[in-house]
């Protein structure tokens, strides 16, 4: 797997670069800026470029605004972007978008490398990656909307992992459950909400999007 980094704090983006060297990655180039980013993107043609939210010169959305540019001059290109704090307008852009290749963690996550390392394969597989405590502002975000307020705890917890990009053998591992547990769970979920087999859509997808919508738009 080839990748890009583009971080402005340096020691954070050497400690990427090596700790991704050390499984064995591909860092095709590091970069300071956006505009280093994605003239890296350009030249090296990685399959997951990593970008901080805030980068120089304002530190407001170069790294996000830099994540679609690149996707529009490469689409396709998986990208998960790193933030210090939760922001979720951005987050919920991401998922609502429909698109897979993309994930969004906080910098904390990247400490925790197995969990770090899981999320960048999901992404560069075509997958998405949402970090858990974003989820879990957006669900206690939308308990107002009255069908979620349907879902029992454990319905709770099961589409909150859905949301982080997980299938259902990782979701039963989390839980310590059986898939068939899991796939009950995801059954009644779909039913609570209101969505038929006969919709033409991906229930599980479409079950996610519902409250990160709602999300977004509750968001000042």
């Amino acid at each position: 797997m080839r990748v890009v980094i583009a971080e402005d704090d340096p020691l954070l983006r050497e400690g990427l670069a090596l700790l991704l060297r050390a499984e064995s990655l591909d860092v095709a180039a590091t970069a300071g800026t956006a505009e280093e980013a994605l003239a890296a993107i350009e030249a090296h043609r990685p399959d997951v470029a990593i970008l901080d939210v805030r980068m120089p010169p304002t530190h407001t959305d170069e790294g996000i605004r830099a994540a679609v540019e690149a996707r529009r001059r490469r689409p396709g290109l998986a990208v998960l972007v790193l933030s210090a704090y939760v922001e979720q307008s951005f987050a919920t852009q991401l998922l609502t978008g429909g698109v897979g290749g993309l994930g969004y963690l906080l910098k904390e996550r990247v400490g925790r490398v197995e969990e770090f390392l899981d999320a960048l394969h999901r992404v560069a597989g075509g997958g998405t990656a949402i970090d858990p405590e974003v989820v879990a502002q957006l669900f206690t975000r939308t308990r107002q909307d009255t069908r979620l307020e349907r879902l029992s705890p454990r319905e709770d917890e099961v589409l909150a992992l859905m949301a982080e990009g997980l299938g259902n053998s990782a979701i039963a591992a989390r839980l310590f459950v059986t898939d068939g547990a899991v796939h009950k769970h995801i059954r009644s979920i779909f039913a609570k909400l209101d969505m038929s087999p006969a919709d033409q859509v991906d229930r599980r997808v479409a079950a996610v999007l519902h409250y990160l919508e709602d999300a977004r738009r509750r968001t000042p």
